[in-house]
């Protein structure tokens, strides 16, 4: 077994019994460049710049006098890090606060649990964590203006024979101006890198370039992703490296919005551009609308 496989399967794909009490130590970090440089993407010269967000809707301990409280604990980090933190660890880790009593009422509880979850997962990775606390939605959303290929294309009439990523799909020809394209696909699918269980979400992308792109090439791609063995954050950048290779785009952004599994969704992304990023999911103190998928 390599030593990828050996951190990213320490807790994944294991049965592991819950932990009883607060358990930092299950925390699992796994460097980022180790997939990275299957599509030559150096953490010393990233072509983007983005977020990992990150919702837990299970989030719950007890006060000093036993009172439940329950809610959606948010967290941003950037993907500049040297690591990701395993989600399979992160559920663990939150679960272990499940039976302990924090604060003498709801709101000194959460004061004290964001400190200590901020300071373990920046301990962690080695980044700045923001951590928030959610107990309602808010109505602000980041993609209202992106069109649904699936909705757009004459979908039934398109090929599709690609289940494992095919970027020889992705065609367009060079135009002699530029074409700006907010794209998105409810049909993103992919599969945990460990245990090859589905994962399933929608993708959005935001590209201005040279190309007229083949948009029945662009579904065709996302389809191709199906049996694709990665984690969330490492499709995200698969995309968005073959887009920029492809395109050569002067803006690029891509959005995956995965649905949640184990009670934790997950939504990397990455852009070219600070101007580019949506401005609501990447901010912890925002809990968003959610997705078709979330």
């Amino acid at each position: 077994m390599s030593t990828q496989e050996q951190i990213e399967g320490k807790v994944l794909g294991k049965q592991i019994n819950h932990p009883k009490q607060y358990a930092p130590e299950i925390l699992v970090a796994v460097p980022r460049h180790l997939n990275r440089e299957s599509y030559n993407i150096k953490d010393d010269n990233l072509p983007f710049i983005g977020y990992d967000a990150w919702h837990a809707y299970e989030l719950s301990f007890l006060t000093e006098n036993g009172l439940p409280v329950t809610g959606i604990l948010k967290l941003v980090y950037p993907c500049d890090s040297e690591a990701l933190v395993e989600s399979k660890s992160l559920k663990l880790y939150l679960n272990s606060f499940n039976m302990g009593k924090y604060g003498n009422n709801a709101k000194n509880g959460i004061k004290l649990i964001l400190e200590t979850v901020t300071k373990d997962l920046s301990d962690l990775l080695n980044t700045i964590i923001k951590v928030s606390f959610h107990q309602n939605y808010s109505t602000e959303y980041d993609f209202d203006d992106y069109k649904l290929l699936e909705g757009q294309l004459e979908a039934d009439n398109i090929l599709f024979t690609d289940y494992t990523e095919t970027p020889s799909l992705l065609g367009g020809e060079v135009s002699e101006s530029e074409h700006t394209y907010k794209i998105a696909s409810n049909l993103l699918r992919s599969n945990c890198k460990i245990t090859h269980q589905p994962d399933w979400g929608s993708v959005f992308i935001h590209i201005k370039s040279k190309y007229t792109i083949d948009l029945d090439g662009v579904l065709q791609y996302i389809v191709s992703i199906r049996d694709e063995n990665h984690f969330h954050e490492e499709i995200c950048e698969m995309i968005y490296k073959r887009l920029l290779d492809k395109f050569e785009p002067n803006n690029l952004m891509v959005a995956c919005l995965y649905t949640r599994r184990g009670g934790i969704d997950i939504c990397p992304v990455r852009s070219n551009s600070v101007n580019l990023l949506p401005k609501n999911i990447i901010q912890s103190q925002t809990l968003t609308k959610p997705a078709f998928r979330q």
